[in-house]
């Protein structure tokens, strides 16, 4: 025997299930392009307020209009009527008539006994056959006929007298009927259109940057080169052109990158590679083991600063860092290096970067001073939107020229002020790479003490 929660549990299934096909549908219905999907969030509400107020607002006012109209016409009739059984004479019936011409807009006749056509079919939507109808039923209360349907602009009513006799009453349509309801729908529908015009223009100009967008995209996934493409429209889409320029600019730069380190350790590895092999052609059975161990670790810190660079940190995790911490660390080097070093620190002391990755950046420019300057100074400046960190010495510094140069994998000025310890050449690539990683730079200037400064500014 079958449960009652089975049953429920049946029907909610396939309640369901035709909840989902009915889905299914519609997605394979509906369109799939963004100008299509946004046309139809403008169309389908106006679409649907239009019909609810035609619908109630309209027929509401279409039937109160077309009552108020039925009625004063039906009183005139009730009027009349009474006028033929007050006076039945055939001069007053005349009297009546011109009256009815000449005052009530009335053409009446009255014609000897007969009988009241048959009914005529009740037409399904005509709202003056059904409002006439019962007013002549609730005033006048007599046998009538009446005759609504089809264009004519002339209403038929006749009413059976006591007396036998038929009043034939012609009464212009608008009279009884609110016939200027369609000039409001006209200027609804005419209203709509101009709106819908609009709003396709407007959704035309949104579209354009989107698909500008898309093909600048599609186009550098291709490898072409992309020079006209700039952000337009509104302020979201504004914000994914510059993302999507940032990232191209990311991109091209990390690959130039990696193409000059692959050139750099060709180079570099076969330079210590060629002193190898003159050491060992010299040395014959005697080599010199000192010289070949400093030209192993030399290679050996190469390697690692290649492969530092060529990770760049990407695979840390955000946590968080004590500026305090990072400034006692490069006290103690500079101690190591015995050279003044000033610290301070503005604002708050932990922020939210990469650890490993952004204690290396700001150790890097440390270093950096450290080989070619007696005093620096490292200021730190921690607000709610940016940290910026500073490095001055009093060193020889890098021309204003090369300050750009610097920073380009390999670059190597005569004082090689951007070697890093491993002497590669990366030291400020890397520390600009780190720092684009977070979304900020590092630039190069004059310092108050009269050598670089080097300042660090990244999002918090």
């Amino acid at each position: 025997m079958v449960s009652f929660d089975s049953l429920r549990r049946a029907r909610s299934n396939s309640a369901d299930s035709a909840w989902k096909r009915l889905i299914r549908w519609l997605r394979r219905r509906l369109p799939m392009g963004l100008y299509a999907r946004s046309l139809l969030i403008v169309v389908i509400p106006m679409v649907l307020l239009q019909s609810v107020v035609a619908f109630v607002f309209m027929e509401r006012h279409w039937q109160l209009v077309t009552q108020r109209l039925s009625a004063a016409v039906t009183n005139d009739i009730a009027a009349i009527v009474d006028l033929i059984t007050t006076f039945p004479q055939d001069g007053d019936i005349d009297r009546i008539v011109r009256i009815a011409r000449d005052e009530l807009d009335l053409n009446i006749a009255v014609e000897p006994g007969g009988e009241l056509p048959p009914p005529r079919p009740k037409p399904f939507f005509e709202i003056l056959d059904q409002i006439l109808s019962e007013e002549i039923s609730n005033q006048i209360r007599r046998p009538f006929w009446i005759d609504t349907v089809g264009n004519s602009k002339i209403v038929e009513i006749r009413i059976k007298l006591e007396d036998g006799r038929i009043l034939r009453v012609y009464a212009r349509r608008n009279q009884a009927y609110a016939s200027n309801t369609h000039i409001f729908l006209v200027w609804m529908v005419g209203a709509s259109l101009v709106l819908l015009a609009i709003a396709i223009l407007f959704l035309r100009g949104q579209i354009r940057p989107i698909l500008a967008l898309a093909n600048a995209a599609e186009s550098f996934g291709k490898g072409q080169k992309i020079d006209d493409f700039a952000p337009r429209g509104a302020e979201e889409i504004r914000r994914a052109g510059l993302a999507f320029i940032l990232m191209r600019e990311r991109i091209e730069r990390q690959i130039e990158q990696r193409t000059a380190m692959l050139t750099g350790v060709s180079h570099d590895l076969r330079t210590i590679l060629t002193r190898f092999k003159l050491q060992l052609a010299l040395a014959g059975d005697n080599p010199d083991p000192d010289s070949l161990n400093q030209d192993v670790e030399d290679m050996q810190n190469m390697l690692e600063g290649y492969l530092a660079f060529a990770r760049g940190e990407a695979e840390e995790d955000v946590g968080e860092l004590k500026l305090s911490d990072l400034m006692a660390r490069l006290s103690a080097e500079a101690e190591l290096y015995g050279k003044t070093l000033a610290t301070s620190i503005e604002g708050g002391d932990n922020i939210r970067v990469r650890p490993n990755a952004f204690t290396r950046l700001v150790a890097n420019l440390a270093s950096n001073a450290y080989r070619y300057a007696e005093t620096v100074r490292i200021e730190a400046r921690h607000t709610h939107k940016w940290l910026t960190v500073t490095v001055d010495d009093d060193g020889p510094g890098i021309p204003e020229q090369s300050r750009e140069d610097v920073f380009k994998p390999f670059f190597r000025l005569d004082e090689a002020r951007n070697l890093d310890s491993s002497g590669t050449g990366l030291g400020l690539a890397i520390a600009r790479d780190i720092a684009r990683s977070h979304g900020g730079n590092v630039t190069l200037g004059e310092s108050p003490l009269g050598g670089l400064r080097a300042t660090v500014r990244v999002p918090t």
